[in-house]
């Protein structure tokens, strides 16, 4: 997979992010409770942090090694969607058990940057 692709899912996820933030601060203000919208805005808050991270990737690839690329895109694709889409589903249905999917996506997220910051690591101290 080209590196660009992750920038376009990175431009896709910015695109989402505005319109889930105004979407959460409008259209949903009288309908979730104050707990609900905290939910709701920490959700929109990963995923555009996440969207500028993918929005990047295409730049290391002339640093980093392709495999190193596509690893740390997909974790952070599939952890924006696992974490983000599962607090999204929790702050409007209210179920819990979308909850229990929120770490797996953090653990997502968590290598996803690892692997970045393992493979720059590596090309800053190479002999």
């Amino acid at each position: 997979m080209p590196a660009t692709f992750f920038a376009l899912c990175g431009a896709i996820l910015g695109v989402l992010t505005v319109a889930l933030g105004a979407f959460g601060a409008h259209a949903l203000k009288t309908i979730l409770d104050e707990y609900s919208r905290a939910i709701w805005e920490k959700a929109v808050f990963y995923q555009a942090i996440h969207a500028l991270l993918l929005l990047i990737v295409p730049f290391f690839e002339k640093l980093i090694p392709v495999k190193s690329i596509n690893g740390t895109g997909y974790f952070i694709l599939s952890g924006v969607l696992l974490f983000s889409g599962s607090l999204y589903l929790l702050a409007i249905s209210g179920k819990k058990y979308f909850g229990a999917i929120t770490p797996i996506g953090g653990v997502a997220l968590l290598i996803g940057w690892s692997l970045l910051a393992v493979s720059l690591f590596k090309v800053t101290f190479r002999s």
